[in-house]
């Protein structure tokens, strides 16, 4: 290409003999090849310098790398990376700790109980089946104004905070639970293992009651279903949540006051569905018979509800059943919805694994079973089915159409089959005279039984409902139904 003034401003290279014009475009491409050359590797080392290493565990999880020590992988996100922080009260302490004792494993967790005062059980060795006792520090210094509410909220507020003080190591979450929450522990790893807890997070859930989510937030966990805070967060709520105190005294209680200073730290609510606050009162069957396709992690307001198992004495008996069995042989199904038909009968079978199985005569869609049955009350107690975040139906009034619901009697592991196997009796209540010409499962079905492989990398799959098949029973026992429940096959799905 020529210029005005020749190549680089001097004259046209044309006008020169060739040997020259070949010695002239050496001197000058070469020295910009090498430039070029440079230059490019130049970025891909600095491309590769900056890279973040990580490698992928054999359950699909990412295994980080320490900022501070680039040549060290962390392992997967287990128990033992995991504080509990649980609130609780000396005067319901005595009633309370039953919850803590069904889910607590002494030998594979850490964690506190925090107090308003000490008690009895501090002048003894560490309770067995329960977590370590502390006593909160003085809060008085903090101002509260709400009129309804307790300054206790105030000592609640400040259990993450306290318990980051204590400087444990290896620490990756706090998770923060009343004394009467109940977890799943393994549910809580599996959900916990897929954010980066280098990161600021801030996972839990609200409230099933509209108005209490007005009242309060959409956008605040309700510290009794739980939730959870990465270390960073932590750290960082922990070094200016005294100020953040006095700067809400109108609040009412101790998750709204977290809330507010979580937003002054501009970190929001991630939600997950698998945390329950139940604000609701009566039974929570229609809530647990639908459960969302998330893993179960958290029940909160057990006291308010009559037990998940209706011949249970007490919840927490009730709880054991549950944990003793079906939450020890598959923790990641539980309560886990399947929707199957006995289109010889004309039956819609609705499984929730491990609690309780509905059979409906005649045929209702996937999109009508997934709807909670109102079998509950607002926390307002309130029949008002739009007081709820959720959609939800009500109880059949046809005494034809009301569910029959068979809860589980018994859960163990065939080794021979390798699978666990379920059984649900029926529960034998009063039921309106029914005019219908058609199978009765009253009189004719006693008991199902429910066939299933453990499945623990449920959840490192992309959200959806097992599919259930119903078998043929040995030797034509109608008596009985038998059915198989597992991961859906090529083309399967719950067809009416």
């Amino acid at each position: 290409m020529k210029y005005k003034n020749g190549l680089l401003g001097h004259k046209d290279i044309g006008t020169y003999p060739y040997p020259l014009r070949r010695r002239l475009v050496l001197y000058i491409l070469l020295p910009m090849l090498s430039f070029y050359f440079l230059y490019t590797l130049n970025l891909l080392l600095s491309s590769a310098n900056h890279r973040q290493p990580c490698t992928t565990s054999t359950a699909n999880h990412l295994s980080f790398t320490d900022d501070s020590n680039p040549n060290t992988k962390f392992t997967q996100t287990g128990l033992q990376h995991i504080v509990f922080g649980i609130a609780a009260s000396t005067r319901l302490w005595d009633k309370r700790k039953e919850y803590i004792k069904v889910w607590w494993q002494p030998n594979r967790m850490r964690g506190f109980v925090w107090l308003d005062k000490p008690i009895g059980e501090f002048n003894s060795t560490v309770p067995l089946g329960l977590p370590m006792l502390r006593v909160s520090s003085d809060t008085s210094r903090f101002l509260y104004k709400h009129r309804q509410g307790h300054r206790s909220a105030i000592r609640l507020s400040r259990i993450v905070a306290e318990t980051h003080r204590l400087s444990l190591p290896n620490v990756r979450w706090y998770v923060m639970g009343d004394e009467d929450t109940v977890f799943v522990p393994d549910n809580l790893v599996r959900t916990l293992a897929k954010f980066d807890h280098r990161q600021m997070y801030y996972i839990g859930s609200n409230s099933e009651s509209h108005l209490q989510n007005i009242y309060f937030s959409y956008n605040m966990a309700f510290g009794g279903g739980g939730f959870a805070i990465s270390r960073p967060l932590a750290e960082a709520l922990a070094s200016m949540q005294d100020g953040c105190l006095n700067r809400y005294p109108v609040l009412y209680g101790s998750d709204d006051r977290i809330h507010a200073c979580m937003a002054e730290l501009g970190v929001p609510l991630t939600r997950h569905p698998g945390f329950h606050q139940y604000d609701v009162y009566g039974d929570l069957l229609g809530l647990l018979l639908a459960h969302p396709v998330a893993p179960l992690i958290s029940l909160h307001h057990l006291n308010v509800v009559r037990p998940i198992f209706p011949n249970s004495s007490t919840q927490a008996v009730a709880l054991k059943k549950l944990f003793a069995g079906p939450v020890r042989l598959d923790s990641a199904s539980v309560m886990q919805q399947s929707i199957c038909y006995d289109n010889v009968n004309q039956l819609t079978v609705s499984l929730s694994w491990g609690f309780a199985v509905q059979v409906v005569r005649g045929i209702m869609s996937p999109r009508e079973m997934e709807m909670p049955i109102r079998t509950f009350l607002n926390w307002y107690r309130r029949a008002d089915y739009t007081a709820y975040t959720f959609n939800s139906r009500p109880v059949a009034r046809n005494p034809c159409q009301k569910p029959y619901v068979y809860y589980m009697s018994e859960a163990r592991f065939d080794a021979a089959k390798r699978t666990t196997v379920t059984r649900y009796d029926l529960n034998n209540t009063d039921r309106p005279a029914c005019q219908w010409k058609m199978f009765d499962p009253a009189e004719m079905l006693d008991h199902i039984i429910v066939y299933k492989k453990p499945d623990p990398g449920l959840w490192d799959r992309s959200p959806r409902r097992n599919c259930c098949r119903i078998l043929a029973t040995p030797g034509g026992d109608q008596s009985s139904m038998h059915i198989d429940v597992g991961v859906c096959r090529e083309g399967e799905f719950s067809q009416i």
